[in-house]
């Protein structure tokens, strides 16, 4: 286990850079002592940065922990620590740690300068020096010295100003406990193997991928090997097939050429024959056709004919050269009329617009004269001459009314800046008033703030006189006098006697006196020695019966609080102590029977009922559907029977208006029918009557004016019959289309029906009956949670028992332990005859002595310093009978300055009174004065706008006749007049012309169509006689084709014997090419599955499966270990924090129970909740039990209580996590405490030295000023020296080893 053994100081905080202090600890105890500011909590500084690299809270980046350069001098200081220390493994090391602090020209600069590890080589014995980095020494020494840095932080070596870390804000004592667990550092592991444990899970599902895609790889090559054996066998039987048929495809060639060469003359024979025959037809037809159409065959030569024709085409010619001539001279005839037309069009539309502007300018200067009289009658302006008015006159009358309206705008102007004129006064006169009023109302607001800083004055000195008259009622001078004149006396009194008698011979007498109580001190110490043996077994005789009194006091206290409800749990008695967690564990071991036996009944009908609501619920779910889908289908038909009727109608009378539609139907149907069959005998009669000339009814003979009248009769009746038939057609079309509609609209109303008759009946029903189910279910439900909670009830009583009856067991196991030790130590010091006097009760004997002896000394001093009192508080009593004085006159002053400020007060009230009442009057007549010329204002505003507008609108008026004017509009209509005149006579002209032309034109016409038929009877007759010729000669022909296809023989015999041979060739041809295909493809298998196994895919593809194989199962087995040691390490996580916090908290009671002598508290804890399911993080909260209450200390207890428990937990802490490190430093532990706690205290830190000296490493340091604490914790058995940190000369720390009690 490691030790600290020596620790080297130069240059930190107020330890001189020049000089070095060197302190060795000690076992089991080291002590410093000195007064505040000495130097003592750098000691445990330098310990805290040496072991872990940390800088004190509050150093400023070490500017503020190495000895300022400036106190020094100097520009730049060094510091050192070096401290000896054992390893855990009981070996020698030096830590070495240098700083530097240098003075800049603006700011200091701190650097560590060196980090040095020295230790001895076990083979040579020389030392070896290894130099570190910071953060490798930091990471190196908690490593040697067997605990965590986050031990040595916040248990070992905590600051002063960190020393209650234990009740700070929760997130700082997580933090605190999460280091001294480690258990971010394994929390992290946990995640590091859970992350791998995931990782490897997907790698193994990526080796299985990788897997069978080898094996689906390793199967494909087989294959293709398999493949490639077959298909080469396949290829060389089909190669010998191959070889025959190609012989007998060779023979057969040599014979279809042959017969080839034979059929093609014959073809080529029979193709010239029905070539000519087809050409022959066809000229024969055109023949036939011809002559048909000739009017008359002519006898003449054909030379005759072709003369004629030629003198036609002449005359012909003519002829139409005069048509075309005519036609053209019509057309230009045509367009210039549609000139004439569009013109004509034009001027009228022009002469339309120029009239109605004409109209226009009637209106418009009406409008102009009676807007100018009204004008002139407004403005007041005279008379008018009579209307109308001629351009000029209205001119003149304009003008007037202009200059008029600029008069008014004048006045309008003049009228605004004298009512603003008169505004300004009225508010120059009120601002005025209103100035006066502030003024006097600011000097009141000033008297008002001076009188009440007098009154608050009169009221302060008068509390100071009343208190300084009750002080000097309280004096009685003339007793103070008194007592000073005796304490006078005695004093001199006391004088003369130290005068008379002999001072010299009266100190030798009490040296001797001196002398003999010195022997007796050694005899009392003489006898303390030897006792000093069993010095350990009397300390812990007396520990015992203190702690055995405690234990009974709260084993009474438990029963006594606890003993009406443990006689109700176990009706009515209360079994013996030893007996009493027995039978409490027993009942609550059959409540909690009952309890789960009952929570599972109600857990079952619960579901029951939860099930019953959740069909329930889904019954009503169905029926608001139905009952919505009745409403939807309801409005659909309601809606559609409304549109195809255009009435309204409900849905009960769908079934009437169905029916209704089905026999409109029927009757336009049959309606239709018998007028399509009366349709359908008109004709038939019609033709029995032409052709047999009788009625077709009753078969009378019709004459022809009979027949005639019967058949006008017939196709008259057909007509309308037609038009009726339409109209029953479409009749009956709607009548359908409106049938079909409502048809589609039953399957509609028949859901309805069922849905309101059967469906929505059906489900009211189950939901009735579920509804009574559930009312059982429920009832039954609440009957058993009514019986469970009077159960829970119980078992909650019961349950608040356990823990008190487990500590009161507990306290009397303990009890009896120490009974039992106690009344072995008695018996043990009876049987020596010692009796059982305890060690603190040795040394009363000295100590009374040596109180004689110092009272001696005290006893003038006594008197002295009494008589000086009675002088300073006669002085007192004078002064403040002069302050008392003073007061009265202040306030007499003060009350003069209040009289006078009231005066003033008044006078300034009045002023202000009648300067307000001028002020509000002066706003009142500036408001009013204000509204009224506004309005005459607005009034003469708005009548001058209204002219304005009139005079605009006049002014457009005249605007527009000038327009007019300007544009000549009358005289243009009178030119476009005489052009319309003029452009009718000549389309007049124009069409007399068209007509003489047309006339003309119709004559050629009629001369050229007759000449043009005797021209066309010409031309057939000469094409006809040529077809004639080309007929006959094509029959010669084919008559040829025909005998010599009669000579080489028929084509049919050829064709069959081709066509055998051909099917023949074919059928070899067609096996030759399958033969070869085949080959091709098992070739090109062959080739493929080679290329294929060739790729890099299938290459080594047996080896490569086999390598993946034996990968995914190690993977597996890998992640399965991982698995494993997830869960070991997960389990020994939560086991090792409860084992932990079980043995810590325990630890922290006993201590507590000790060492608080409160009775507010029984005991404190650390309580630890986890942060959230599934993870290893864990909150933490120190707690206080106060009789049944458990609540948190932070916040709740006092800076002593916060002191006492912050140690006591830094102990708890020690004694669990400081296996391999006996080192506890405690830096002024006493602060805040008071001195019963601090006594406690100091006893339980000696009953852990007790308990801890017989290991040798065990190392206790305490830095205290508390001279008392000092001398109770510092015995001789436990330390020889201690040391005494003070300050020289210079303000340089320096560290002191003295004897103790020395």
């Amino acid at each position: 286990m490691s030790t600290v053994d020596k620790m080297l100081i130069k240059g930190i905080r107020s330890f001189d850079p020049e000089n070095k202090n060197v302190i060795t600890f000690f076992k089991p105890l080291t002590l410093i002592v000195g007064p505040n500011g000495a130097g003592k909590t750098t000691i445990i500084e330098c310990l805290k940065l040496s072991c872990t690299g940390e800088l004190p809270p509050n150093a400023r980046s070490g500017h503020s922990f190495i000895h300022d350069p400036k106190v020094a001098g100097e520009t730049e200081t060094k510091g050192q620590i070096k401290l000896r220390f054992k390893t855990a493994a009981r070996k020698d090391v030096v830590c070495i740690r240098s700083f530097q602090l240098t003075q800049k020209a603006s700011k200091m600069e701190y650097k560590a300068i060196e980090s040095v590890l020295q230790t001895i080589n076990p083979h040579t014995g020389e030392k070896v020096c290894l130099s570190y980095r910071c953060a490798d020494m930091d990471r190196e020494i908690p490593a040697l010295m067997g605990v965590s840095k986050a031990i040595l932080e916040n248990v070992i070596f905590v600051h002063q100003d960190e020393a209650n870390w234990p009740l700070q804000d929760p997130s700082t004592l997580k933090k605190k406990f999460d280091d001294i667990f480690s258990a971010t550092r394994y929390t992290k592991a946990l995640e590091v193997i859970k992350k791998l444990h995931k990782d490897q899970a997907q790698e193994i599902k990526a080796y299985k991928l990788k897997l069978e895609h080898l094996q689906t790889l390793k199967d494909a090559a087989y294959k293709l090997r398999e493949s490639i054996a077959q298909d080469q066998e396949k290829t060389e039987s089909l190669k010998s097939q191959i070889q025959d048929l190609e012989k007998n495809i060779d023979n057969l060639d040599a014979k279809i050429h042959n017969a080839e060469a034979t059929l093609k003359d014959l073809r080529k024979l029979e193709d010239q024959k029905s070539t000519k025959t087809a050409e022959r037809s066809t000229l024969f037809k055109e023949q036939q056709r011809q002559y048909q159409a000739l009017d008359e065959e002519n006898e003449d030569t054909d030379e005759e004919l072709m003369e004629w024709k030629t003198k036609f085409d002449e005359r012909i010619m003519l002829l139409d050269n005069k048509i075309q001539k005519m036609e053209s001279n019509q057309q230009d005839l045509k367009n210039e009329g549609s000139a004439y037309q569009r013109k004509l069009e034009t001027y009228i539309g022009e002469i339309g617009k120029l009239q109605r502007d004409a109209e226009y300018l009637v209106v418009w200067k009406n409008e102009r004269d009676s807007a100018i009289q009204r004008l002139y009658a407004q403005l007041n302006l005279g008379s008018t001459p009579n209307s109308p008015f001629s351009d000029e006159v209205s001119l003149n009358l304009m003008n007037q009314i202009e200059v008029r309206l600029m008069e008014l705008d004048k006045d309008l102007d003049e009228k605004k800046k004298s009512n603003e004129l008169k505004l300004k006064t009225a508010w120059d006169c009120y601002m005025g008033a209103n100035h006066r009023w502030n003024s006097a109302e600011a000097q009141k607001k000033a008297k008002l703030e001076i009188k009440s800083s007098i009154l608050k004055r009169l009221e302060e000195k008068k509390i100071d006189r009343d208190k300084l008259e009750r002080q000097i009622s309280d004096v009685n001078l003339s007793c103070l006098d008194e007592r000073e004149k005796n304490m006078q006396i005695d004093m001199d009194r006391k004088k003369k006697q130290l005068d008379e008698r002999n001072f010299d011979a009266n100190i030798q007498q009490k040296q001797h006196e001196v002398y003999a109580i010195d022997q007796k001190i050694k005899v009392l110490s003489l006898e303390r020695d030897i006792i000093a043996g069993d010095a350990e077994e009397r300390m812990m005789l007396s520990i015992n019966k203190r702690e055995l009194e405690n234990k009974k006091k709260q084993h009474k206290k438990i029963i006594d609080e606890y003993k009406d409800r443990i006689r109700g749990v176990l009706k009515g008695r209360v079994p013996p102590d030893k007996d009493l967690k027995r039978e409490i564990t027993q009942a609550l071991r059959a409540v909690q029977m009952e309890y789960d036996e009952l929570s599972t009944k109600s857990s079952e009908a619960e579901k029951e009922v939860n099930m019953l609501q959740i069909k329930i619920d889904e019954i009503n779910s169905n029926l608001s559907k139905h009952q919505k889908d009745m409403d939807s289908r309801k409005r659909f038909l309601e809606a559609r029977l409304n549109s195809l009727d255009q009435q309204s109608f409900t849905i009960d009378s769908y079934l009437k208006v169905f029916e209704t539609a089905k026999e409109k139907k029927d009757i336009h149907k049959s309606k239709y029918n018998i007028a399509d069959g009366m349709r359908q005998m008109f004709d038939p009669f019609e033709r029995v009557a032409r052709a047999h000339h009788v009625c077709p009814c009753c078969e009378r003979p019709f004459s022809a004016e009979e027949e005639d009248e019967f058949v006008k009769k017939q196709r008259v009746k057909a007509a309308s019959s037609a038009e009726h038939m339409k109209v029953l057609a479409v009749e009956s079309s709607n009548a359908e289309s409106h049938f079909q509609q409502l048809d589609k609209l039953r399957m509609v109303y028949e859901e309805y029906v069922k849905t309101g008759k059967e469906t929505i009946p059906l489900t009211e029903k189950t939901l009735h009956e579920l509804n009574e189910e559930m009312d059982q279910k429920s009832q039954a439900h609440y009957d058993v949670l009514g019986v469970l909670a009077q159960i829970k009830t119980d078992k909650d009583s019961i349950e608040t028992l356990v823990e008190p009856v487990e500590t009161a067991d507990r306290l009397f196991q303990e009890i009896q332990g120490l009974q039992a030790e106690v009344e072995g130590l008695e018996y043990k010091f009876d049987i020596r005859g010692q009796g059982a006097r305890t060690v603190e009760e040795i040394p009363i004997g000295a100590k009374q002595f040596a109180k004689c002896k110092r009272y001696m000394e005290k006893d003038l001093q006594s008197i002295q310093l009494r008589w000086h009192d009675i002088r300073e508080q006669k002085v007192a009593v004078a002064n403040q009978l002069h302050e008392f004085k003073k007061a009265e006159e202040e306030l007499e002053h003060l009350a003069e300055d209040k009289r006078q400020l009231d005066l003033e007060e008044k006078h300034l009230a009045e002023a202000l009174s009648s300067l307000f009442k001028e002020k509000e009057k002066l706003l009142n007549d500036y408001e009013c004065l204000k509204v009224k010329l506004t309005q005459e204002y607005e009034q003469q505003h708005k009548l001058r706008s209204s002219y304005q507008h009139e005079a605009e609108a006049l002014s457009q008026t005249n605007n527009k006749i000038k327009g007019y004017y300007e544009l000549n509009k009358g005289e243009k209509l009178k030119e476009l007049l005489e052009q319309q005149s003029v452009m009718e006579s000549q389309l007049l002209s124009c069409d007399s012309k068209k007509q003489e032309i047309l006339a003309e034109l119709n004559k050629s016409k009629d001369l050229m169509r007759n000449q043009d038929q005797l021209r066309r009877n010409i031309e057939d007759n000469l094409n006809y006689r040529k077809t004639k010729a080309e007929v006959d000669a094509l029959t010669r022909e084919i008559d040829l084709v025909q005998d010599r296809i009669m000579e080489i023989g028929g084509i049919s015999k050829f064709e069959g014997e081709l066509q055998k041979v051909s099917e023949e060739r074919e059928r070899l041809l067609s096996e030759l090419n399958r033969c070869r295909g085949t080959m091709s493809v098992y070739q090109s298998n062959i080739s493929k599955n080679k290329a294929e196994l060739k790729q890099a895919q299938y290459k080594d593809i047996d080896k490569r499966y086999f390598d993946q194989l034996i990968q995914l199962k190690t993977t597996e087995m890998a992640n399965k270990d991982l698995d494993r040691y997830y869960n070991a390490l997960d389990k020994a996580l939560m086991r090792f924090h409860s084992m932990k916090m079980e043995e810590i908290n325990k630890i922290i009671r006993e201590l507590w129970q000790q060492t608080y002598r409160g009775q507010d508290i029984d005991y404190i804890s650390i309580h630890s909740d986890s942060e959230g399911a599934g993870t290893r993080s864990y909150s933490y909260k120190v707690l206080m039990q106060t009789g049944d209450a458990e609540l948190e200390m932070r916040g709740r207890c006092s800076a002593g209580q916060k002191v006492l428990a912050s140690l006591i937990i830094r102990l708890a802490l020690a004694e669990t996590f400081c296996l391999n490190c006996g080192i506890l430093a405690l830096d002024e532990p006493t602060t805040n405490l008071d001195g019963p706690n601090a006594e406690s205290l100091a006893a339980a830190l000696l009953r852990i030295m007790e308990d801890r000296k017989g290991q040798e490493n065990f190392q206790l340091i305490v830095i205290t000023h508390d001279e008392r604490f000092a001398q109770l914790i510092g015995q001789r058995q436990h330390a020889e020296r201690y040391y005494r940190v003070t300050k020289d000369d210079h303000q340089h720390s320096i560290i002191e080893a003295q004897e103790i009690f020395d």
